[in-house]
């Protein structure tokens, strides 16, 4: 497995071009194991994005996993998000400048309820996760400048929206007992009648002890124009920190 993450951390980076960009994430959760079944979790999470120089994302978020059986389990959630919109600039058919609507903070309704079966080769853990979402974003004005006229109408309405995607990942585990690091690799496509957005991650949690597992990932998330974020093709380094009680 080993050789496995370390050849997929040589080769992700060969993906990059000069419109990539690359964007830091950093979380910290919360576990709690009600009984044999159920569990709960909370979960805040920062993003970085424009090479980690701007801010991108706030969110906080809570959920519950069932176990069905022991090698499937359910889980739903709700995540509150605050995003830091990028700016748009819009231009007429010949090319020159309409309007430009400056970055703005707003937030998001996300939530989403989940599928996951798995099974354990020799050392590895199989699991695959079918993940319903459905994201609300508040109607809400912003300003905007009027190239035509010269002047910023600050009443421009930005209508309410919300969107379903089938998120589908498949991810495998090694672990062996008495060892602290638990590496993985996983692929997730997310799925609007179209596949607008893939992620491929390699990462690797190191359990301090019974409470605490931290964990360092490497993800390339790659989009296509079906994306209603619009954004790039994105390199991206993830910190997280889970207490577990």
């Amino acid at each position: 497995m080993k050789k496995i993450l370390l050849i997929l951390a040589l080769f992700l980076p060969c993906l990059a071009s000069a419109e990539d960009d690359f964007g830091m994430w950093y979380s910290v959760g919360a576990e709690k194991k009600i009984d044999k079944r159920w569990s709960a979790e909370i979960e805040g999470e920062f993003r970085a994005r424009n090479d980690a120089r701007t801010a991108d994302r706030w969110s906080l978020g809570l959920s519950a996993d069932y176990k069905i059986l022991k090698w499937l389990k359910a889980s739903a959630g709700y995540t509150w998000l605050y995003d830091n919109n990028q700016e748009k600039i819009t231009y007429h058919t010949d090319g020159t400048l309409n309007g430009w609507r400056p970055s703005y903070w707003g937030s998001r309704h996300r939530f989403n309820v989940s599928l996951q079966g798995k099974v354990s080769v020799g050392r590895f853990d199989i699991s695959l996760r079918e993940r319903w979402q459905y994201t609300y974003r508040p109607g809400r004005d912003v300003k905007r400048y009027d190239f035509d006229d010269n002047l910023w109408d600050y009443n421009r309405h930005v209508r309410g929206k919300g969107s379903n995607v089938l998120r589908s990942r498949l991810q495998v585990d090694w672990s062996k007992k008495k060892c602290p690091f638990n590496p993985y690799a996983s692929v997730e496509l997310y799925n609007n009648w179209v596949v607008d957005k893939t992620r491929v991650t390699v990462g690797c949690d190191y359990k301090i002890n019974k409470h605490n597992v931290v964990g360092l990932a490497y993800r390339f998330q790659a989009t296509t124009s079906h994306d209603d974020d619009d954004e790039p093709n994105r390199h991206i380094l993830q910190l997280s920190y889970q207490f577990k009680f």
